[in-house]
């Protein structure tokens, strides 16, 4: 046995390449098409990053407010994996790759990175915080552009789940931050 494994290779042909479209009846121009599933790999690659930064938080929670918090990181990552499990649907309804492997999401992602010890409670909120103004900052203007080329699918989607839970999210997170800020 080996101390050191190398990588094992990829052992089946890809049946679509990523970065490939296949033909769909959607009405969509394949430019429009091309633009959404871009943009829509970029939400779902930060999407997943904040999924994961809930799932280190729920783990490392701790102090006097640790049970309250660790439900609710858990309540929030699966809220973020519901939301990256219908990016991805519509990414691959208008005929795209989904991006869905962690190196993938490594590549993608803007999202500032945690150090991979344990954080105390009020950086972990201010994590969040950060993240899910980083995509709300990011999700706006894509929904926008999806609307003004007709894509009103993706707008839709953007808006109404990456857009709106984003924002709920981050209320929640901010009132505990709040209070964690003020020692109560």
């Amino acid at each position: 046995m080996q101390n050191n494994p190398q990588s094992q290779p990829e052992r089946a042909p890809t049946l679509q390449a990523f970065g490939t479209l296949v033909p769909v009846r959607l009405g969509l121009a394949d430019e429009v098409r091309h633009r959404s599933v871009a943009a829509l790999n970029r939400l779902l690659a930060h999407t997943t990053a904040l999924r994961d930064l809930y799932k280190k938080a729920h783990w490392q929670a701790s102090g006097p407010s640790f049970y309250e918090l660790h439900l609710l990181y858990d309540k929030h990552s699966a809220e973020q994996e519901a939301t990256m499990d219908a990016i991805a649907e519509r990414i691959q309804a208008l005929g795209g790759v989904a991006r869905a492997l962690a190196h993938d999401v490594v590549e993608e992602t803007r999202l500032a990175r945690a150090p991979s010890g344990i954080e105390g409670t009020v950086d972990q909120l201010r994590r969040l915080v950060d993240a899910h103004e980083f995509i709300l900052l990011e999700a706006r203007p894509l929904s926008r552009e999806a609307a003004a080329a007709g894509d009103e699918g993706t707008n839709d989607l953007i808006v109404g789940q990456v857009v709106r839970g984003n924002e709920l999210q981050s209320w929640f997170i901010l009132r505990h931050l709040t209070a964690q800020q003020k020692g109560a």
